[in-house]
């Protein structure tokens, strides 16, 4: 078990320690974040890096930079905390309070270091969760007001890191509606850098509150220090990095302030969301793995379990279904071999019918014009078939041509006095106003109530935050609704939740717009974007796996052409994509021939003999889309038994590709058999296929096979034996 060593003493379950000299050390199997307290009685950061011994902590050097840094003393650079206190004083000066330690478990340990300024009585206390088997750090901070007054909080982090290196290397991730996730490495040069987001709901629409930083050199794949991080808040975020004239690096990551200060009322305390990270000097690929084996143990939903595979209407009949169509897709989703067919929009409205995007949202009645006999009729339909029901639902969002609009106008964001602002002809419930939290859980169980057997609920979230008015809040503090909202949506989430553990449920919004681990551990798994072009999905989900594990990354093979590009694209081609993450499927059967039915049926019993190994293995990117024609990746399960290897050509080389494979994560000892799966009219690893190689072979010489053809594709398999 990994000693804590905490100021002076290591407990086992409890340590508190008020003064002295000794570091304050945060550690996990792999590193140490250490923090002194100076003669200013200021508590600094004076290291972060590969873990050291306990004698090597207490000798390292004094640092003079602040684990929190506040505006007063500083004016040049980014505070973590800007507070005016309740006599109209700008500025707050943190001395050391105490140190605590709790050992939750085998695997986790919190560290709380409380400070407090130096004449009000206002406290801060920073938090450190470690999780030491796969060496990630939560950290956070807790804001307290002590005075009689109202402290106003102008910026309040969540974490304040300091690095010192010749140079920095940010990766970052950016896009829009079906173009999400273009990766950029950047040099970071002196001042301030930020990636933000000011949406309010689904955050992550245009960027991505996830990051590499790379110290002295860019980040390369397997080796290079390179800190990973993201921030665990569905709301809007700032990542702020600042080069100060000395060429030292200070980060900031939080909550966004802007527009959004924060009315810290006596007596109260504002907790900020956690900052995950992870130090690694091998590469972002072991920042990856890290992220994943720690998420899907603890950052998102039921992440230990194998998932669905599921067949979806939506590319096949949009807004027009009823019935005989859907029993149809039911039938052939059975007959494919899916898990689940998921009854996607249109479904609902009365007075509003649901034939288009305009009408209907906040009415979650079924449209009987359509579905006369209701859902339970297609929970039958697919019980019959022993596969599982979901259903489409859009709860934090309303048409003005709704029944709910025209009862509750109050309960929408918006501005007073101003014009409607509609997105995609909606608006968003205000979950600020506990009576919104209400009405949107019971939407869910009213739903799940009426109808018994639907075990999957794909939760959509179609726009993000304008005109930012609460009709609930008051007129002072209209300015903590980027933060109500959150928490409204986390108390509807963890009521649903406390009811329904086993449902499953899809985070949705209209792609990659609500990735990340605030959501998550509500949410089983996410929908990457609206775009589903394999070569579209290659980049996007080469993004997304940086940090979210293919388990909870819901990957479908779409129709042809496709409807967001235009690209034709072999069958193969794109089942092979689909393939490395959580396969589903909107290509439905009667667009189909009976020899792309039948290669379907076996692509679909090939992706389940290996689902495990995707969903619970360790990733290792083999071949970069941004560097090279061929792209390649590969899963390995944590005991080196059984391995996957997905490997696709982007476009066109007339002289013929064969770049070379270096297999990684195996067991060089043991011996593995090679088989070669989904495979089409043709393949490229006959010489190959069949045959047994050392995994030192495999990792050292390498599997080396011809690729020619634009979107050309193949997948093998390796076994220990």
């Amino acid at each position: 078990m990994i000693k804590i060593f905490i100021l002076l003493a290591v407990f086992m379950m409890f340590g508190s320690v008020s003064a002295g000299n000794a570091p304050i050390v945060i550690r996990t199997k792999n590193t140490c974040l250490v923090y002194k307290v100076n003669d200013q009685q200021q508590v600094c950061q004076s290291y972060f890096g590969n873990s050291l011994n306990d004698k090597d902590c207490e000798v390292i050097p004094l640092a003079n930079d602040a684990i929190v840094l506040t505006f007063g003393g500083n004016y040049v650079f980014q505070p973590a905390l800007r507070a005016v206190h309740s006599d109209g004083n700008t500025s707050t000066d943190l001395i050391f309070g105490r140190t605590e330690t709790k050992r939750l478990n085998d695997n986790q340990t919190q560290t709380d270091i409380y400070l407090k300024d130096s004449y009000f009585a206002f406290q801060v206390k920073v938090s450190f969760k470690t999780y030491e088997k796969e060496d990630i750090i939560a950290q956070w901070t807790e804001y307290s007001n002590g005075e009689k007054g109202t402290v106003t909080l102008y910026d309040y982090a969540s974490s304040c890191l300091s690095f010192d290196s010749p140079k920095y290397y940010l990766t970052d991730y950016h896009g829009n509606w079906a173009d999400e996730m273009h990766q950029t490495e950047r040099l970071l040069n002196r001042g301030l850098t930020t990636i933000e987001s000011r949406l309010g709901v689904r955050a992550n629409e245009y960027g991505h509150s996830f990051f590499y930083l790379a110290l002295d050199k860019p980040a390369a794949e397997e080796n290079g220090k390179v800190i990973g991080g993201t921030l665990a808040w569905p709301g809007s975020f700032a990542l702020h990095f600042s080069v100060d004239n000395w060429d030292k690096l200070r980060m900031i990551t939080g909550i966004n302030s802007y527009a959004g200060h924060y009315l810290l009322e006596s007596g109260e305390t504002l907790a900020t969301p956690a900052l995950l990270y992870t130090f690694s000097d091998s590469g972002k690929g072991t920042v990856s793995r890290r992220f994943h084996r720690w998420a899907r143990q603890y950052g998102v939903y039921n992440g230990s379990k194998p998932h669905l595979s599921l067949m979806n209407n939506w590319e096949a009949t949009y807004f027009k279904f009823d019935n005989q169509i859907l029993s149809g897709i039911i039938n052939a989703a059975a007959d494919m071999g899916f898990d689940l067919f998921l009854l996607d929009d249109g479904w609902f409205g009365s007075k509003y019918p649901r034939n288009n995007d305009a009408a209907g949202l906040g009415d979650w009645e079924v449209n009987r014009a359509k579905l006369p006999d209701g859902l339970g009729y297609l929970v039958k339909e697919c019980q019959k078939r022993r596969i599982k029901f979901g259903i489409w639902l859009e709860p934090e969002m309303v048409n003005p041509h709704s029944e709910l609009y025209e009862k509750h106008p109050d309960w929408i964001i918006t501005q007073a006095h101003r014009d409607l602002d509609l997105s995609r002809n909606q608006l968003i419930l205000d979950l600020c106003n506990p009576a919104v939290q209400d009405y949107v859980f019971n939407i869910v169980d009213k739903t799940m109530t009426e109808t018994p057997g639907i075990s999957y609920i794909k939760w959509d979230c179609n726009r993000f935050v304008t005109n930012s008015g609460s009709f609930y809040l008051p007129k002072e503090k209209q300015s903590h609704l980027w933060i109500e909202y959150v928490r409204g949506l986390t108390n509807v989430l963890q009521r649903l939740r406390a009811k329904y553990p086993e449902v499953v449920i899809m985070a949705c919004s209209g792609g990659g717009g609500r990735i990340d681990y605030g959501s998550l551990p509500y949410f089983d798994e996410f929908w990457v974007s609206d775009n589903g072009d394999p070569l579209s999905r290659i980049y996007i989900q080469w993004g997304v796996n940086q940090f979210f594990p293919a388990i909870c990354t819901a990957s479908h093979v779409s129709v042809c052409p496709n409807h967001t590009t235009g690209r034709t694209m072999p069958l193969k081609f794109r089942f092979d994509v689909a393939a490395t993450g959580k396969l589903g499927m909107d290509l439905q059967v009667n667009q189909m021939t009976d020899e792309e039915k039948t290669f379907s049926k076996q692509a679909i019993k090939d992706y389940n003999s290996v689902k495990e190994v995707v969903q619970f293995g360790d990733l290792y990117r083999l071949l970069s889309p941004y560097e090279s024609n061929r792209v390649a990746l590969m899963y390995v399960l944590e005991d080196e038994s059984r391995a996957v290897v997905y490997s696709f050509l982007q476009e066109k080389d007339i002289h013929g590709n064969t770049q070379i494979l270096y297999l990684k994560g195996l067991d060089p000892n043991a011996q593995y058999k090679l088989t070669e799966i989904n495979k089409g009219s043709h393949s490229r690893l006959n010489d190959w296929d069949g045959k047994t190689f050392s995994g030192d072979f495999l990792m050292k010489h390498g599997v080396s096979a011809y690729m020619s053809d634009e979107y050309e594709s193949f997948v093998f398999e390796l076994r220990k034996i």
